[in-house]
């Protein structure tokens, strides 16, 4: 699957944009700060319906303007595809396929897939358990439509729990049938919930294993352990045995909200214990894992988007991924970087042969 043509209308630092793209290698170079990023967001949010950077949709509308608009028209083996998305500030955000409304926006999940690797992909080992939640959930959610449709469940059912331990403590009574009925659905759901994100696991460990060892160059052992509290014998029982805590503290202590994924490399904590390099790898395996997985599960391959990864990765990470991109491994790759030499001579090296886009002041040009 590629992108063939992208317009912007509005779109942070773009009035307006029309650009058609090659189906292999695009790199879009600029000074930092000149919008080259914009662009692989706008791809991003045709794929995922939301910003990778602002969650927020009317933070993505040019300054001063009412709405925005990104369209493009995809293709693959099967099909040519026209996505449209239309936000105006206090309005309902609107995609359209083949100028057709979907019913939910979670209809669009998955079938246009990308994945994104960026200087911050390190967030995903160094911050909290809910950073990493949600980027296996993002997979998850792509590859099992059930499986979005049980989280936004669990999710929802989950804030009206907590609404009601925070009643009741204002009101001075507990109402114990409504905290029985709140347990049965988070019961249920996290049960689904926890066996895909646990066979999701087993299933893609030998391939990040694999893309580890290749980035890296070395023979580290690592390792990616699951971490849930539904991982007992009788999880009813522990979640019933949690109720007196939750009415003290007015939220919901159990469940697979609190679940996280550990990270080790020799048997230590990747996030205390890895060097910058080990961390580095780690991530980039991850996202290369998930390529894997959505190519295997969605049979196309997603669209690989490279942010500025020339000035933050080492020479040796670099040259690992510039040889994937030589041998095929990918179809549609987007690089941006700040040096237009040292996009040319990376390139070069490689024998690749890459569209350039020059990006000046919101203006954008195919290098001759």
């Amino acid at each position: 699957m590629h992108i063939e043509k992208l317009g912007l209308i509005n779109f942070k630092n773009y009035e307006s944009l029309s650009l058609t793209f090659s189906d292999k290698l695009n790199c879009i170079v600029g000074k930092n700060g000149s919008g080259k990023t914009n662009i692989l967001d706008a791809i991003y949010f045709l794929s995922m319906t939301k910003s990778a950077h602002n969650p927020m949709d009317n933070q993505n509308i040019k300054f001063d303007q009412e709405y925005f608009s990104i369209k493009a028209t995809f293709v693959n083996s099967k099909a040519t595809d026209t996505v449209v998305c239309y936000f105006k500030e206090g309005e309902k955000k609107s995609f359209k396929i083949n100028k057709e409304d979907y019913s939910k926006l979670s209809e669009h999940i998955g079938r246009f897939p990308v994945v994104l690797i960026t200087p911050y992909d390190s967030d995903i080992i160094r911050e909290s358990s809910e950073i990493r939640r949600k980027f296996f959930d993002s997979i998850i959610c792509q590859l099992d439509h059930d499986y979005m449709i049980n989280l936004v469940r669990y999710n929802k059912n989950l804030k009206q729990r907590n609404s009601a331990l925070k009643s009741f403590s204002k009101a001075g009574k507990v109402n114990y049938d409504l905290l029985e009925n709140y347990n049965h659905v988070l019961l249920d759901l996290g049960l689904k919930i926890f066996k895909k994100r646990k066979s999701f696991i087993d299933t893609n460990l030998n391939s990040f294993y694999e893309y580890y060892a290749f980035i890296s160059g070395e023979n580290e052992k690592v390792e990616i352990v699951y971490g849930s509290q539904f991982d007992v014998a009788d999880v009813g029982k522990k979640l019933n045995d949690y109720v007196k805590k939750d009415i003290v503290t007015e939220r919901s202590n159990f469940g697979i909200h609190k679940d996280d994924f550990h990270f080790y490399i020799e048997q230590n904590q990747l996030k205390k214990y890895g060097s910058q390099g080990q961390q580095k790898s780690f991530s980039i395996a991850l996202k290369l894992m998930q390529f894997k997985a959505l190519e295997m599960g969605l049979k196309l391959k997603p669209i690989l988007l490279l942010d500025d990864i020339f000035d933050k990765l080492d020479s040796t990470r670099i040259n690992k991924l510039l040889s994937m991109i030589k041998e095929g491994k990918f179809h549609q790759v987007f690089i941006t970087d700040a040096i237009i030499d040292r996009t040319e001579s990376l390139l070069k090296e490689f024998e690749l042969e890459p569209n350039i886009y020059l990006v000046d002041n919101s203006k954008v040009e195919l290098k001759e």
